[in-house]
């Protein structure tokens, strides 16, 4: 019997070494009506958050051309204050190379405090004003002064927290907008995400409240249309040269180029072959 007790106080201090802490119950977990229900306190949730795909410098570290269609079928995610989570796939961007490019806010190499996140590291957000209303949401690349604009995405999550704040951003009843309205142009997408000049210079790979995942499967060749960029005026060459890129066949793309797409088609680029 002495022996049978000595195990028993064994076992039962193994036990006690490694069973998980308890939480108390009166513990605040941060949520929120509508939100995310899961633990936003607990060390446990924050490890899982740790092991999440989310994508890195090396990612961002490439000439602005291929980062521009390498953007494509990736995920980018902003978490709002509230804690709710929207995602949304991009499917459109534009690429600006820097100091060569006419149409580039870095042109002639110029670096000024307007546009100071396009000369650091990739993958840092370049967020500017037009109209001195609307904001537009660019990443750094490789190249001094490059970086691609986030022109339109897919919404994935959250969709009726991004109408929430399309309404807030255009201060004014209106009609309420479909899915595909969300997010087709570089404007609406960062009103649909809470993005505004406070982003500026921030860096994707290590912001709490924005980030990237990749996407399930990137797109091919054949699914990819390189054609003009918009809105840039007369920049010469510049205008006419094929730095913008969207999935063919993506409803939620800003601008389609029907010419280029029946090009392709002519060319034997069915999408998905």
């Amino acid at each position: 019997m002495p022996r049978k007790r000595k195990l028993l106080a064994q076992l039962s201090a193994l036990q006690n070494t490694t069973s998980f802490p308890q939480i108390c119950a009166g513990e605040q977990l941060n949520t929120t009506p509508g939100a995310d229900p899961s633990p936003k306190s607990s060390k446990y949730f924050v490890i899982e958050k740790q092991k999440s795909p989310q994508l890195q410098e090396d990612f961002f570290n490439q000439p602005c051309v291929s980062l521009a269609k390498s953007f494509l079928g990736q995920i980018l995610v902003r978490k709002l204050p509230d804690g709710r989570e929207l995602w949304g796939r991009i499917v459109e961007t534009e690429a600006y190379l820097g100091g060569e490019d006419e149409a580039s806010h870095s042109k002639g190499g110029k670096q000024t405090q307007r546009n100071a996140a396009m000369f650091m590291k990739p993958g840092t957000l370049y967020v500017y004003q037009i109209y001195g209303i609307y904001f537009c949401m660019n990443v750094s690349s490789q190249g001094e002064g490059a970086a691609v604009l986030l022109r339109s995405l897919e919404p994935l999550q959250g969709l009726e927290a991004m109408r929430e704040l399309r309404r807030a951003a255009r201060k004014a009843p209106s009609r309420l907008l479909k899915d595909w309205q969300l997010c087709n142009g570089p404007s609406k997408l960062c009103q649909a995400f809470g993005i505004d000049k406070a982003f500026d210079q921030r860096d994707l790979t290590q912001d709490a409240a924005i980030w990237m995942v990749p996407g399930q499967e990137p797109p091919g060749e054949q699914d990819v249309v390189a054609t003009t960029r918009i809105g840039i005026g007369n920049r010469g060459e510049w205008a006419q040269k094929p730095l913008r890129f969207y999935l063919r066949g993506n409803r939620f793309v800003s601008v389609v180029d029907k010419k280029m797409e029946r090009e392709m088609a002519a060319r034997g680029h069915s999408p998905g072959s």
